[in-house]
This record gives C-alpha cells, structure tokens and sequence, in this order.
C-alpha cells in the first residue's frame, strides 16, 4: 500500500504537509504586514540589494525585475539577481528585506561559501531525483519490481539531500543581509525587526518543506523494507 488512506502515509508525512501549508500563510502574512511599512532610507528592493552586494565586495551582478508574487532569486549561473516586479521598485521594508537576502546570495557567491557551492553542484541531480523519482517509484509498485522502486528512493534520496545542504544556505544568506542593512543604514534597529519577521518566515518554509520531504523519504523506505524490514509485505501478512 503506498500514498493515498494509507495510514502509515497519513501519520508520517501530514504533520509535515499541515507545517507546510502553515509556513506558506505565515510568509505571505509577514510580507504583507512588512510591506505596509516604508523604508526609512527611502530605497527600493533594487537599490537595497545593490548596496548589500557592493558591501559585500560583489562586482558584476546585474539587477533585473521578474514577473510574479515572491519570485526573487539569484543566478549564480548567469550572475543575475532577479526580484519580483514589487519587490524590484518598492520602498517597502518586505521588499528591502527580500532583495537584501538574495543579494547575500550574490556574496555567498562571490565569496565561495562552502555549502552554497555544494548546494549549486547538486542542482542537475537534485532536479533529475525531484522529476523522475515519483515516475519510477509508481513504476515500481505497479510492476512490483523491487530494484526500480530502490532506483527511485535513491533518486528522491538526492532531492532530500538538496534541501537540507539549502536550509543553512538560506538561514546564512538571511543573516548577512540583515546585518548589512543594518551596518550600511539602510534601516534602523527598529525596522530589522519588521524585515526579521518576513524573512524568518520565509526561512520556515524552506524548513517544512525539508521536513516534508524526510518524511516522504522515510514512509517510502519503510515500505519497501529498507529499513525495518519486510516493509509492504506485512500488509499481506505473508
């Protein structure tokens, strides 16, 4: 028995889809509340994360808004920073706080920070683990073709992977541009406060969907008798 009423499913992996959907509210809360507040300095999204990377040495990295709610990210391949059309031009603390934290990721860049680039060079497989396990572990189940389903745990095995080397990936680039809005006075004590919530909860969803994604791995090695045994088969009682 795999997914769907199986109880087993339903007692490992719904507390962590319940945080997930929890996390996801929480972050779209935080940066609702925190782009009612204007920065003080009076910069955009933009021009903050430009004045996070060139204190932090960084050179070279384009600045180019991207359509889309919350759609910010860094490039590392194209050096590109790319923020989401309100967070590119509004002054608000939420977009402030947005840019400055992919702007710490152009610095985590230039500076080769160990796990980002560990991070960077599992990309490709994480990808491949993420599109082609859930194919082949389907496969596997309906072919009852033991060695295909363990194929397709090592590939999501690899996805998993990825997220956990990401959390202190996000959780540092956070911490660096908070500190640089705050060193460079781009805003006050006061206002990291409001840019603190919306990026700690950001942060949660990257945690919950870690959480997920262990609990997903866990319920498939129990099922298939990785770990604990005979797995699936003691359904059967055989």
């Amino acid at each position: 028995m795999f997914f769907g009423a199986d109880p087993l499913y339903l007692l490992l992996v719904t507390p962590a889809l319940a945080l997930a959907g929890w996390a996801q509210a929480r972050i779209m809360a935080a940066y609702r509340e925190g782009s009612r507040f204007r920065a003080s300095s009076g910069v955009t999204g933009a021009q903050a994360a430009q004045v996070v990377m060139e204190e932090g040495g960084v050179r070279g990295v384009a600045i180019e808004p991207v359509a889309g709610q919350l759609t910010d990210h860094y490039d590392p391949s194209h050096k590109i920073l790319r923020l989401s059309a309100g967070n590119f031009q509004e002054d608000s603390l939420a977009a402030v706080g947005v840019a400055a934290h992919e702007a710490g990721h152009a610095i985590q860049d230039a500076t080769h920070y160990p796990l980002l680039v560990v991070r960077n060079l599992m990309v490709p497989l994480a990808s491949l683990g993420s599109n082609a396990s859930m194919l082949l572990l389907i496969g596997g189940v309906a072919m009852q073709w033991p060695a295909l389903m363990y194929v397709a745990i090592g590939l999501f095995s690899l996805a998993v992977l990825f997220q956990v080397v990401n959390l202190p990936v996000e959780f540092n680039a956070s911490r660096r541009a908070r500190a640089m809005l705050q060193e460079s006075g781009l805003v006050s004590p006061q206002e990291d406060e409001v840019v603190g919530k919306v990026l700690n909860a950001a942060a949660m969803t990257y945690v919950a969907a870690t959480l997920t994604g262990v609990s997903q791995l866990l319920y498939f090695l129990i099922r298939t008798g990785a770990v604990g045994g005979r797995g699936d088969r003691d359904d059967r009682g055989t």
